[in-house]
């Protein structure tokens, strides 16, 4: 279970409050800024979200709050509505790190970590492969076969993996030429453990890719969690398997 559900949240164009002085709240105001927003003061009647820098931030919370506002106060979680992450910018690409405010400094570091494995060109590819979205509709037209084409070529050492620097480049010449098939079929899966981090890196992957995922009763959330939140999901009789199901199927058993 995740204590807050991520969102990224459009604001170019709109008012967002940000009171307070000091560094903490410039910070602040230039994150506002750099998304886009329009800075405004506590009194502007069509904001929507807030950010609180102050001393004694209670009674300031409480106004924004009660007038249906989204409240961040910095350093105090307890009055947060919402907390912001560490950002990693790869325009359009977009790595929120959060803690839920237990530790910014943490969610830094792992940000900075991050940094030196994602290639700058990353951004260029997700804009490549919007703009390719028709031609691989073209190319592909059942979606099952296209989600399992582009995860085989969007995997590690795929033909348009993307931590390699040349994957945008790449993108036209892999749509021109001929696709790898992606892994279909049934892929049983034997759990040694309820910890996902015992999961082969290959499992781990297959779980990622499935389209159905056919599970024993008894299964740990923990396990399930790693599938594709939209993979169809088959609750199974011990010693059966799911019939005429279509695409990856990986069938997890204890």
């Amino acid at each position: 279970m995740i204590d807050s559900l991520p969102l990224f949240h459009r604001i170019a164009g709109q008012p967002v409050i940000v009171l307070g002085e000091g560094e903490a709240a410039e910070a602040k105001r230039r994150l506002v800024r750099r998304a886009g927003g329009v800075v405004v003061g506590e009194d502007d009647g069509e904001a929507r979200l807030a950010f609180i820098a102050m001393d004694e931030p209670e009674a300031s919370a409480q106004r924004l709050r009660a007038r249906g506002l989204l409240v961040n106060v910095i350093d105090r979680p307890d009055l947060c509505d919402f907390t912001t992450p560490s950002i990693l910018d790869r325009s359009p690409v977009l790595l929120a790190i959060g803690t839920g405010g237990a530790s910014a400094g943490l969610a830094k570091a792992l940000r900075l970590r991050l940094e030196t494995i994602l290639p700058q060109s990353l951004g260029r590819l997700a804009a490549a492969l919007g703009a390719a979205r028709e031609r691989l509709r073209e190319r592909f037209p059942d979606a099952g076969a296209r989600r399992q084409v582009l995860d085989a070529a969007l995997g590690e050492g795929g033909a348009i993996d993307p931590l390699r620097e040349d994957s945008a480049d790449r993108l036209a010449d892999w749509l021109e030429g001929t696709a790898p098939p992606g892994e279909s079929g049934f892929v049983e899966i034997r759990m040694r453990s309820a910890d996902p981090e015992d999961l082969t890196l290959r499992e781990a992957r297959l779980l990622g890719s499935a389209d159905v995922l056919a599970y024993e009763p008894g299964t740990p959330d923990a396990i399930l969690d790693r599938a594709r939140a939209d993979a169809a999901r088959v609750a199974l009789v011990p010693g059966t398997m799911p019939v005429g199901a279509a695409g990856l199927v990986v069938i997890l058993r204890s």
